[in-house]
């Protein structure tokens, strides 16, 4: 099982390191090295919410997400979307942002490559931080079947009830970060944040519409073979849910990928060390993300899901404050680790008191998520 699911991570991390030797030598081995590493340890909280989702999906689309999306991943996320940023946010031709980027002494308008990507944090900040905090926000106002912070948790779903409660919360986040966090660039603050929020809004609100759909479709079938009628497919519909939960992640995935590219300047100048690096990162994450998904690790250990959203909370918060104060990556990184140990922690004491191992009765009928991909 180990090896079915990280052996192309371990391929690609031989190859990545090894041309990494080669091209840079010693230096960009270990820089590559620690690019990968800090990737990994400031991601896990995104592997579990992957996990949530991915488990919804068919196999054939797990499978999209383990092989395209990690194409979209490494190259997309990482190499292309940044150049995109800086040729929006700075008005720079595409040949132009080229040519800074693959030479790092190379400037416009006074600024390398790498500081035009940190002129455009305000705006990548205020739209990753709203769209995470919409994540957030959906978990802690719905309704939950098991509650992991119970005295905090059944108050905030009773007035969660009140109709677009999350959406009025992250506005008014966002005006408040704008007001005192944004200085000059409360504009561009604002704009940013509403398109993470119509983003948002969008994304999961027509994968849930296809999902609902799916699930009629199911049902007519079932009524259908039991009446003995020709059942109708429900093929496409299922088909148009994971396609939109697929781009949810991988909108999700900029959210979270996005501040460490620009953070992986502080180490390298060079865009290919940082693309090879971080890109290693990013498919042991897709691979944690499966292997969570086939050994039905968020049923066994049930409180993973809560803490990894409380850590998306605390990086939707930590964005927004960054949009003026520098808050290092270290910081951002224990707070995801730290939510996700006390969680896990507390699944193996619940787990304890049940019964020993994980199969609470309450959960005995969920499904389990388990794909073989």
């Amino acid at each position: 099982m180990l090896l079915r699911t990280f052996g192309w991570s371990f391929g690609i991390t031989l190859l990545g390191l090894a041309a990494a030797a080669y091209f840079w030598g010693a230096d960009g081995f270990g820089i590559v090295l620690i690019l990968s590493i800090l990737e990994i340890s400031l991601s896990f909280d995104n592997a579990v919410i992957n996990a949530t989702v991915l488990k919804r999906m068919n196999p054939f689309w797990q499978r999209i997400f383990l092989t395209v999306g990690v194409l979209i991943a490494v190259f997309g996320m990482r190499l292309i979307f940044p150049l995109l940023v800086v040729a929006l946010t700075a008005h720079i031709g595409p040949q132009t942002v080229v040519s800074l980027a693959l030479d790092s002494s190379k400037t416009y308008n006074g600024l390398t490559y790498a500081q035009h990507l940190e002129a455009a944090h305000p705006a990548i900040a205020a739209f990753g931080g709203t769209f995470l905090l919409m994540i957030f926000l959906d978990f802690i106002f719905g309704e939950k079947e098991i509650r992991w912070l119970e005295p905090l948790e059944r108050p905030l779903e009773k007035i969660g009830k009140l109709d677009q409660l999350s959406v009025v919360v992250a506005l008014t986040v966002l005006m408040l970060s704008a007001r005192f966090f944004a200085g000059d660039h409360a504009e561009t603050v604002l704009l940013a944040g509403v398109a993470g929020l119509t983003t948002y809004l969008a994304v999961s609100g027509l994968s849930s519409l296809f999902e609902a759909e799916g699930d009629e479709e199911a049902e007519e079938e079932a009524e259908s073979q039991a009446s003995g009628r020709p059942a109708k497919s429900a093929v496409q519909v299922a088909g148009k849910a994971a396609f939109f939960l697929f781009m949810y992640l991988e909108v999700l995935d900029a959210s979270f990928s996005f501040d460490g590219v620009v953070g992986a300047f502080a180490i390298t100048q060079d865009i290919f060390q940082i693309t090879l690096g971080l890109g290693i990162g990013a498919m042991y994450i897709r691979s944690l993300t499966v292997y969570l998904v086939r050994q039905g690790t968020l049923d066994d250990y049930v409180y993973l899901e809560h803490g990894a959203h409380y850590a998306i909370g605390a990086l939707a918060f930590i964005l927004m404050v960054s949009i003026k104060y520098s808050i290092p990556e270290v910081v951002t990184g224990l707070i995801g680790v730290t939510f996700i140990g006390l969680a896990l922690v507390s699944s193996i004491l619940r787990n304890r008191r049940e019964g020993g191992d994980g199969d609470d009765p309450a959960e005995l009928d969920a499904p389990s998520g388990v794909a073989r991909l």
